[in-house]
C-alpha cells in the first residue's frame, strides 16, 4: 500500500465520476467508502468500480487481485459511514443546492481532521465554502472522465482554503498516479473553461454548417494533436453536463459562453451522449461511437 493515501476515503455519489474515483483510492491502497441515495444507485455504483477493477486487473496495472481490491469497497446509503474517513470527495451532480445541502451533510459526519473535497467542474468553492463550518478544510478535487484514463486533476484552492489542505490534496493526487494543478477558485476554473470554450465553439459551427462532427473533430486531433475532439468529448461528459457548465459560465463570465440552440435542443430531446447512446455520435455497448450526419442534428432535426 502507497502511504501517501488516506487509509480511508469516502466518495459522495455512486455514478461514473465518483465510481472512477473509487477505483484510484483503492488501487493506491484506500478503503474506500461509496454513499448514494439509495441501495439501487449504491450497488450500481460498486459494479462500476467491479467492471473497473477487473480491467485493472486484466491490464496488470496493479499486484493485488479482485478479490483483495473489492473486499476493502463498501456502499452505503447514509453519510454516517464516512465518520472513520481521511478525506471525502464529493461527486454529486453540478448544482449549487444540491451540492451545498450535500457537503454541509459530509462535514458534519466527518472528523475533525479530515479533508472535504469537492470534485465540481466549474462551480466556485469560495461559494461552496461559504456554508460551511471549517472552509479551511475544504479544497477542490476536479478529476477527469474517465477517471482511470485520465492523468490530471485540478485541485482548486479557495481563498478560505488553508495550505496545507492543498498540498495533502496535491499528494494525494500524486498518491493515485495522476498529476496536479493547483488553480485558485475563479469561474470554470482552467479546464472547464478552456474546454467549454472550445466545446460551445464547436457546437456552433456544427449548428452553422461549417462542418460536420467528424471533421471538426478532427480538426482538432489531427490539427491540433488533442487526444479526442471536441464533440466526441462533449458526448463522453454528457451534453447535460455541458450545458450546465456553460449556463453557469454565461451567468459569471458573459455571453461569450452562451449555450447554442443546438445544445439546447439536444438536451431536451434527451440525446446527452454516450450515457443515453446518442449526442452528436451515436453509441454501442461496447463503446464505439459513429458520428451523427449535420441535417440530423440541426434545427427540428435534433428533436427526431
Amino acid at each position: 500500500m502507497n502511504g501517501s493515501v488516506p487509509a480511508h476515503v469516502g466518495v459522495l455519489g455512486a455514478g461514473r465520476m465518483g465510481s472512477g474515483i473509487a477505483h484510484a483510492f483503492l488501487l493506491a491502497g484506500s478503503a474506500v467508502t461509496i454513499v448514494d441515495r439509495d441501495d439501487a444507485a449504491a450497488d450500481a455504483g460498486r459494479a462500476r468500480v467491479a467492471r473497473a477493477v477487473a480491467l485493472s486487473v486484466a491490464r496488470g496495472t496493479t499486484h493485488e487481485d479482485e478479490t483483495a481490491l473489492m473486499d476493502r469497497l463498501e456502499t452505503r446509503t447514509d453519510v454516517a459511514a464516512f465518520a472513520p474517513a481521511g478525506l471525502v470527495v464529493e461527486a454529486v451532480p453540478e448544482d449549487v443546492d444540491l451540492k451545498t445541502d450535500a457537503l454541509r451533510r459530509v462535514e458534519d459526519a466527518i472528523g475533525p481532521g479530515a479533508v472535504l473535497a469537492s470534485n465540481t467542474s466549474s462551480i466556485s468553492i469560495d461559494l461552496l465554502a461559504g456554508l460551511l463550518r471549517r472552509p479551511a478544510a475544504f479544497v477542490g478535487m476536479h478529476f477527469f472522465n474517465p477517471v482511470p484514463a485520465s492523468s490530471l486533476v485540478e485541485v482548486v484552492q479557495g481563498a478560505a482554503t488553508a495550505a496545507v489542505t492543498t498540498e495533502r490534496a496535491c499528494a494525494w493526487v500524486e498518491a493515485v498516479r495522476k498529476t496536479p494543478i493547483v488553480v485558485n477558485d475563479a469561474p470554470g476554473f482552467a479546464s472547464s473553461r478552456l474546454g467549454v470554450a472550445i466545446g460551445v465553439e464547436a457546437i456552433r459551427m456544427v449548428e452553422e454548417g461549417v462542418a460536420g462532427v467528424a471533421d471538426v473533430d478532427a480538426a482538432m486531433t489531427l490539427g491540433y494533436k488533442h487526444p479526442v475532439g471536441p464533440l466526441r468529448l462533449t458526448d463522453l461528459v454528457g451534453l447535460d453536463v455541458r450545458l450546465g457548465i456553460a449556463e453557469y459560465l454565461e451567468s459569471r463570465l458573459g455571453p461569450r459562453f452562451a449555450p447554442p440552440a443546438l445544445l439546447r435542443e439536444l438536451v431536451a430531446a434527451g440525446h446527452l451522449g454516450r450515457k443515453t447512446g446518442r449526442g452528436f455520435y451515436t453509441w454501442d455497448d461496447d463503446g464505439a461511437g459513429v458520428p451523427v450526419e449535420v441535417s440530423r442534428l440541426v434545427g427540428a432535426g435534433a428533436l427526431r
